[in-house]
């Protein structure tokens, strides 16, 4: 792979970093002239909202998305720069995530043009929240063992059943769900048929949400519970049956966004170098430590290039595989190293929780160290990660079960 930088590539960066140095000191500079130390799950949410407003001004909200739909066009390599970038300025996240990386991609790609006209908005400009919801909570990891139905009747689907771990739906007015319009298929062994996409209002009558509250005392996770919901046929996207192809849309750019991730990994654990020099410099003198900050940069630098590999596939218009299971893998065990490796280099300091007026980041350490946890587990299970390499991707052979 060439990793020089091609020309746009270069205005591409310096673009961004010009911005940037313009807009967002006076957007951190509101909240320490307010004396914030603390902010609520919520808090943080509006936060968001408002810096996804403030990039929108600049068009640098959606850069993957079209120039026709407020984006930039931006290709798969100015993605990684600008998240390089936004991970190095430290920028605050972005309000509606999901709808900004891989649902809008998806009413972009399979909507109609009233559909585009009709969400596509909300989702940039920050005016309501989107969530995704896929898990179930007997599908395993298995998305396509999903059995929340939607029956057509008349104008609209009638929805009964259950969904698990859907991230901020108590907060979602819109969100992309996938649901079984044919009941038969997983019996008739034909499970990745009959899903059917839909655009869902969470605020429709016969929808339940409730939050789950996590070991870090958040409640970003929910239960959603359909009962009799009716949603109109004009919320589908795609055809029906063809829930399938657009999940697999959206969790390809959700992969592609493991590059991103190793990106704020990277900073995170400069930044935290950096911090201990001030808070817990002996930590720096420990043999042990110094070998593990050692091991996790190196660590962070493979996957990196690993994610380069496999974003020079998909330039060159290859397939990303295996190098992007691989990539996600490394990433779940990367988060909880880095987690882990901030909260030891802190020392008495690590211990210390959000509120408090001597935690350092704002209590950030402390409440990684056990929410990443979930990185094993989100986005697709390290056991079913492992087990799709060694079959697909490696062919170890099959272990022979007694007679």
């Amino acid at each position: 792979m060439d990793f020089s930088l091609s020309k746009e590539d270069e205005e591409f960066a310096a673009e961004l970093r010009s911005w940037l140095d313009v807009h967002l000191p006076p957007f951190l500079g509101r909240e320490e002239d307010a004396g914030v130390v603390e902010r609520s799950f919520e808090q943080m949410q509006s936060r968001r909202a408002d810096w996804q407003r403030e990039l929108n001004t600049g068009h640098w909200a959606a850069i993957n998305w079209p120039a026709e739909y407020g984006g930039r066009g931006a290709t798969a390599m100015q993605r990684i720069i600008y998240s390089e970038i936004m991970a190095e300025y430290r920028t605050p996240g972005m309000y509606n995530t999901n709808g900004i990386w891989q649902i809008g991609p998806m009413i972009i790609a399979w909507g109609t043009e009233e559909q585009k006209a009709r969400w596509l908005p909300s989702i940039l400009e920050a005016t309501d929240h989107w969530c995704q919801g896929f898990s179930e909570p007997d599908a395993g990891n298995d998305l396509a063992n999903l059995r929340t139905t939607a029956i057509l009747d008349g104008d609209d689907y009638v929805v009964n059943g259950q969904k698990i771990w859907i991230s901020t739906a108590h907060l979602a007015k819109w969100g992309l769900f996938l649901l079984r319009t044919d009941p038969t298929a997983i019996e008739r062994g034909a499970k990745h048929e009959g899903i059917t996409a839909f655009i869902v209002d969470l605020e429709t009558p016969g929808i339940e949400r409730r939050p789950i509250r996590d070991m870090t005392g958040d409640e970003m996770f929910n239960e959603v519970f359909f009962n009799d919901a009716r949603i109109p046929v004009d919320c589908r996207l795609g055809g029906e049956g063809e829930g399938w192809m657009v999940a697999m849309g959206t969790l390809g750019h959700e992969r592609v966004g493991i590059a991103t991730q190793l990106a704020v990994l990277s900073a995170d654990l400069r930044f935290i170098v950096a911090t201990t020099r001030s808070v817990n410099p002996d930590a720096l003198a420990d043999p042990g430590l110094k070998e593990r900050i050692a091991r996790a940069w190196t660590d962070i630098e493979l996957a990196r290039l690993l994610s380069m590999r496999a974003l020079s596939k998909i330039i060159k218009g290859e397939k990303n595989w295996p190098e992007v299971p691989f990539a996600k893998l490394t990433w779940s065990a990367l988060a909880q190293t880095v987690a882990n490796l901030a909260v030891d280099l802190l020392g008495p300091a690590g211990v210390l929780g959000k509120g408090g007026p001597d935690a350092v980041d704002r209590g950030k350490w402390t409440r990684l160290y056990a929410f990443q946890r979930y990185s094993t587990i989100g986005g697709g299970s390290t056991e079913v990660q492992k087990n799709i390499i060694a079959d697909r991707a490696i062919a170890l052979p099959r272990r022979s079960t007694p007679a």
